[in-house]
């Protein structure tokens, strides 16, 4: 089960010594006074403020000490199952222990794992030095998290052994000589002792504290001083990086999502879910190893001057652990406002049957709910906005003649929740748009009061699984409203809202530095009593994609608010879909029977979810070596498909080469004298999209002029029983 979270972190903590090991070349680390005045103000929030009434009893107490083990090591490859005996004993009693500020027995674990993180460095530094034979038919089992813990030293020498064994053969596949393999696999363990020595009791203190805390619901967290912003403002790197938010996937960085405007968003081969193996300078700079890093190890790599070039070696978010890897050059630029704000694009999708007539479908692409709050504040008259901006956009489709309109909320994550309600009023006359129940049961209403609507017509949302929040909002109320058609993947399921609370605000002025906690305060929920939470928005017709649904955003994480419902709120409709939709979808399946590209898709799918249930890979080089034939096949026959079938048509005529790898599309400038240049033109999906929209455009035609007609023999009948 993926989890993506700052608090899954691969935890690499200083020296320690406990019981059997010599404690007289190792220090322990002890908590602070400021820890345990932290942990007393941020207990008394977490069990009485909370959105979910939370007991701190023995329940809680075991599922604390569950989840500090899986933070400290979630692959069950440092801790011995004797270690896990000795720690049984406080598994009843971290309740106790928070009510008394008592933080020993986090601070004991945490010392042990350590020592047990410090003995398979040791052993693989040395044991990498050693040769492999890669003829052996033997498997790395990678997840192990299901798995129980080991009991001896020597079952850790032979698991580790097949783990370094994998190291060495994912570099050998690149071809690189074995001098330097055990150079560079030498460097990655001397970072994971380097690591060790860094993080300091404050580090230690927010490792357990948000143990506690993700027992409790996985968006709730306990952020030190140290890095007391929010964590996602914090990994954005707007001001001079590439623009990505950062988490962790067992021991990789991975790409949670790319920041809209952003260098890595403008570049566009950098997707969210993609893992990161190693980070580059400049053009030609030595390639450092981060597998196994922290995050802010990371990130600091990372970042760097503007105009500068940063290298990331990534793993593709659809490749096994034992695919092929791709550098991305990227140069670190600022994330500038205009370049979030909402573009337009118009997709001409050709009439079938016809001599050349096409139906123009305007695309509004927003990738976040935005709004200058402090222009608005000022009453300045051309303060930005998304509602703002969505709504000129629409002005200008119209007349250039649009007959229906996508807006694209792909890789949406949220933003402002004004702004989702103003939004939604461009395409609804008025009424309620959410309703949000705080932690006291009390629900409130946020309402489009403005009449009319900017565009009438035909409408679709798009949405896929990082679709969120805002996201969620808007797409759930066209959806309630009848309002539009809802495509693509069901959305994150994030129907919570978190406030950041100071802890400074709650302690003795002479005791600084308590850091902050993200407390879940309250739920949003649909117009129609559903929640957002948890489940998302399940679209209307829907995209095929990777993965089990039920294996990311909200519904894989643990202790998620379930989705619940609450009274409906007095809306009006705006009609009945659903048959328009059901047709709608009849011709979508039938037409991607005969897509190359669909089908390209559709087999990469299968390979994926063949592979999802795999937790442990082969060791032998020359299944290694096949399944690399095998991809560079398959890329070989899809280009060979390609060039054999020409171009072909997309929007306003133009011819446009699809590019298999990343599944948009090329825009070709028609020029024999110069060298053509290239503009990205509509994805797979989007171009799908447009289709169905100029689907429901016909049908809804087709309805019209059936109406017209049943009312004209309804006339006629009368009239016939008036004569008689």
């Amino acid at each position: 089960m993926r989890r993506t979270s700052i608090f899954t972190i691969l935890l690499l903590a200083v020296t320690a010594a406990f019981a059997s090991v010599n404690s007289d070349s190792a220090l322990e680390i002890e908590p602070q006074m400021e820890h345990r005045y932290a942990s007393n103000i941020a207990t008394r929030f977490l069990t009485n403020y909370h959105y979910k009434r939370t007991r701190l009893d023995d329940e809680l107490s075991s599922d604390i000490f569950d989840h500090y083990l899986e933070l400290l090591d979630p692959s069950k490859i440092y801790f011995l199952s004797g270690d896990i005996e000795t720690f049984e004993r406080y598994r009843a009693g971290l309740d106790d222990a928070l009510r008394h500020s008592d933080l020993a027995p986090a601070y004991d674990i945490f010392n042990v794992y350590v020592t047990r993180v410090q003995q398979r460095v040791d052993f693989a530094r040395d044991r990498v030095k050693k040769p492999f034979d890669f003829t052996v038919d033997e498997f790395y089992q990678y997840d192990r998290e299901e798995e129980p813990w080991v009991s001896t030293s020597q079952e850790l020498d032979e698991l580790w052994r097949k783990r370094v064994k994998n190291d060495y053969l994912r570099l050998l596949l690149t071809d690189k000589e074995p001098e330097a393999i055990v150079e560079t696999l030498t460097e990655r363990y001397d970072n994971l002792e380097r690591r060790i020595n860094e993080l300091n009791t404050e580090d230690v203190f927010q490792f357990f504290m948000n143990a506690f805390a993700q027992s409790i619901e996985p968006h709730t967290a306990y952020l030190s001083a140290r890095t007391s912003e929010n964590f996602e403002i914090s990994m954005k790197l707007s001001l001079e990086g590439i623009g990505a938010l950062l988490g962790r996937e067992n021991e990789y960085t991975l790409i949670s999502s790319v920041v809209p405007g952003g260098p890595a968003d403008q570049d566009g081969r950098l997707k969210a879910g993609d893992r990161i193996t190693a980070v580059g300078q400049g053009n030609d700079g030595k390639m450092v190893d981060v597998i196994g890093w922290r995050v802010d190890d990371v990130v600091d790599l990372i970042r760097g001057p503007k105009d500068t070039v940063v290298r990331l070696e990534v793993l593709p978010e659809d490749a096994s652990v034992s695919g092929p890897t791709t550098v991305i050059d990227i140069v670190r630029n600022e994330v500038k406002l205009e370049e979030q704000a909402a573009q337009s694009e118009i997709i001409e999708v050709p009439v079938e049957g016809s001599e050349g007539e096409t139906v123009k479908i305007g695309v509004i692409d927003l990738p976040v709910f935005y709004m200058d709050f402090a222009g608005r504040a000022q009453n300045k008259p051309d303060y930005r906005s998304s509602t703002r901006d969505v709504r000129r956009l629409i002005g200008e489709l119209e007349e250039q003649g649009v007959a229906g309109i996508i807006v694209d909320l792909r890789n949406n994550g949220g933003g402002s929740l004004l702004e989702a309600t103003t939004l939604t009023g461009l395409f609804i006359d008025t009424g309620p748009v959410v309703q949000v129940r705080n932690s006291s049961g009390r629900i409130s209403l946020e309402e489009d009061v403005d009449p009319g609507m900017a565009w009438e017509g035909p409408l679709a949302v798009m949405v896929n699984r990082y679709s969120a929040s805002a996201s969620e909002i808007f797409a759930a109320a066209i959806q309630d409203y009848g309002r539009g058609v809802v495509i693509g993947e069901p959305t994150f399921g994030k129907g919570t809202v978190q406030s950041l609370l100071d802890l400074d605000d709650y302690a003795p002025s002479d005791k600084p530095g308590m850091g902050q906690l993200k407390i879940t305060m309250a739920q949003f929920f649909r117009v129609n009593g559903g929640s957002t939470q948890n489940l998302g928005v399940e679209p209307d017709i829907r995209f095929p994609s990777f993965g089990d649904p039920q294996e990311y955003g909200e519904r894989s994480m643990d202790n998620a608010l379930p989705w619940t419902s609450i009274d409906p709120a007095r809306y009006q409709s705006s009609g009945d879909l659903s048959q328009l939709v059901a047709v709608a979808d009849d011709r979508y399946q039938d037409r991607i029977l005969s897509d190359e590209e669909f089908g390209w898709l559709m087999s990469d799918i299968d390979s994926y979810n063949k592979r999802a249930d795999e937790k442990s890979i082969s060791l032998l080089e020359s299944v290694g070596r096949e399944k690399m034939k095998e991809q560079e096949e398959k890329k070989a026959a899809r280009k060979a498909a390609e060039d054999a079938r020409g171009p072909l048509l997309a929007e306003g005529g133009t011819l446009v080469e699809p590019d298999p790898e990343l599944g948009d599309f090329e825009e070709e400038a028609a020029s024999d004298e110069d060298e053509e240049e290239e503009d990205e033109g509509p994805d797979l999906l989007l171009r799908e999209a447009a289709r169905i929209v100029v689907d429901m455009v016909e049908l809804e035609s087709d309805l019209e002029l059936l109406k017209r007609q049943y009312a004209q023999l309804d006339k006629d009948a009368k009239e016939v029983t008036a004569v008689d």
